[in-house]
């Protein structure tokens, strides 16, 4: 029952955040600079067409009447109409970036979360060690490099003449299941992987060290139970939850930070999408993107809370 209030309450929250993100959302698309009319129309541009398609647009309307107007768009489901795509739906427009950005974070994801937390609890358990230290060094390094340098250099590495193992782009060709084209993702993949991994396994291993050293887990060692089971039944249980909510910052940050590595392998992901709408200045495009990137990092925060309480014993029993 309180689990349940606290989902809630959560999600409460939630919706209050991505309601003061609409708003931040809308007031920054129309401080954009220049008139969205004027770009859509170009060199044909004439004050009488401005007008008429400003009028016909509804950007001629008071700023709280275009507010409403979208917000109550967007709660029935639709997203409005994009201004430069032949006035297509906005939901038709976005939507396979939105699929191809989704598969690039989920592969990342299923890499990256299972390795940066084996990596995290080998690196405590074997803490001041010569594998220790060089799992920190390497952590730290790859934390001060951006994901554009590391794919840079991946590029560099395995797809050009010094290995020419991979495709150095990840152009996926319509039609054909993902999962057919994996060759194509893997660059994209290992770059989104290596810039997540040094904060959730470092995030891992300080987590797995403070519980490594706590009462109950000496107390467990006394019962003669072996190492393994001490560590995997007992610290790591109670170690995931910071690394739970590290992971989901991360996954949060790659739903909406891929625009560079999406541009660096010419990936036609939802990041590639939000440029070229920001550049052609087509509103409807620019708000719905960033209010599902908002909605996706509430999503993740609030499923990370959730999994927090589950996998750590000593939240469950506080809840009951």
């Amino acid at each position: 029952m309180i689990l349940t209030r606290t989902i809630a309450l959560r999600l409460v929250l939630g919706v209050v955040t991505l309601f003061v993100v609409s708003v931040l959302i809308f007031v920054a698309t129309q401080a954009l600079p220049g008139n969205a009319a004027r770009a859509i129309l170009g060199n044909t541009a004439t004050p009488q067409k401005v007008a008429e398609l400003e009028s016909q647009l509804g950007l001629n309307r008071p700023v709280e009447s275009q507010y409403l107007a979208w917000i109550s768009h967007v709660l029935s489901g639709n997203l409005g109409h994009s201004f430069v795509g032949m006035n297509q739906p906005v939901t038709q427009v976005i939507g396979q970036p939105l699929f191809n950005s989704f598969v690039l974070v989920l592969l990342t994801a299923l890499v990256s979360v299972p390795i940066s937390i084996g990596v995290g609890v080998y690196a405590a358990v074997k803490r001041d060690s010569l594998a220790d230290r060089v799992i920190t060094g390497g952590t730290v390094a790859l934390a001060a490099l951006p994901e554009f340098v590391i794919g840079i250099l991946l590029i560099v590495l395995l797809a050009t003449q010094v290995f020419h193992l991979l495709p150095p782009v990840a152009r996926p060709q319509a039609g054909v299941p993902f999962y057919r084209q994996l060759r194509e993702l893997v660059l994209p993949v290992l770059t989104l992987t290596l810039a997540v991994f040094p904060y959730i396994s470092r995030m891992m291993r300080a987590s797995t060290i403070e519980i490594l050293e706590s009462d109950y887990v000496a107390m467990a060692r006394l019962k003669g139970l072996r190492e393994q089971v001490v560590i995997w039944r007992h610290a790591v249980p109670n170690a995931i939850a910071p690394a739970v909510q590290g992971t989901a910052m991360q996954l949060a940050w790659l739903a909406g930070g891929i625009v560079a590595v999406e541009y660096l392998f010419a990936y036609p992901g939802i990041g590639s999408q939000l440029l070229g709408a920001i550049t052609e200045r087509d509103i409807p495009q620019i708000q719905a993107i960033t209010l599902i990137l908002a909605a996706v990092y509430v999503l993740l925060n609030l499923t990370a809370d959730v999994i927090t309480i589950l996998v750590n014993p000593l939240l469950r029993t506080g809840l009951r």
